[in-house]
C-alpha cells in the first residue's frame, strides 16, 4: 500500500465531509516515484470548537507512524464545513535541493 492510501485510510477516522491528500514530492528534489511531501486538506466537523494549534497535533498523531519514517513534510489545511471556501492555499515551490 502507497504511503499516500495510508494517510488518506488514517484521515478517515476524522469522518470528513472533504479530504484530499496530494502528493507533491515532485516539486521538490527528491528521488522520482518519491513518496515525502504531501498536501492535506481536511473539512470535518470534529474540528469544531477546537483551535487550530489542536486540530494539527490530531492529525500529526494520526499519522505519527508516517512522520516517523518516510513522510518529510506534511502541509495541512484543516477546517469545519463553516470555515472551508471550496479551495486551500497552493503550496510554495521548492526552494532548496538541485531544483
Amino acid at each position: 500500500m502507497s504511503i499516500q492510501n495510508q494517510i488518506e485510510q488514517k484521515l478517515a477516522a476524522f469522518a470528513p465531509t472533504f479530504v484530499t491528500v496530494e502528493n507533491e514530492s515532485h516539486k521538490h528534489s527528491v528521488p522520482a516515484n518519491s513518496e515525502t511531501h504531501f498536501k492535506v486538506v481536511l473539512v470535518s466537523e470534529q474540528f469544531a470548537s477546537i483551535r487550530r494549534v489542536a486540530r494539527h497535533q490530531q492529525v500529526y498523531q494520526a499519522l505519527s507512524a508516517e512522520l516517523a519514517g518516510p513522510v518529510h513534510a506534511l502541509a495541512l489545511h484543516l477546517y469545519t464545513a463553516t470555515e472551508w471556501a471550496g479551495q486551500a492555499p497552493a503550496s510554495p515551490d521548492c526552494l532548496g535541493g538541485g531544483r
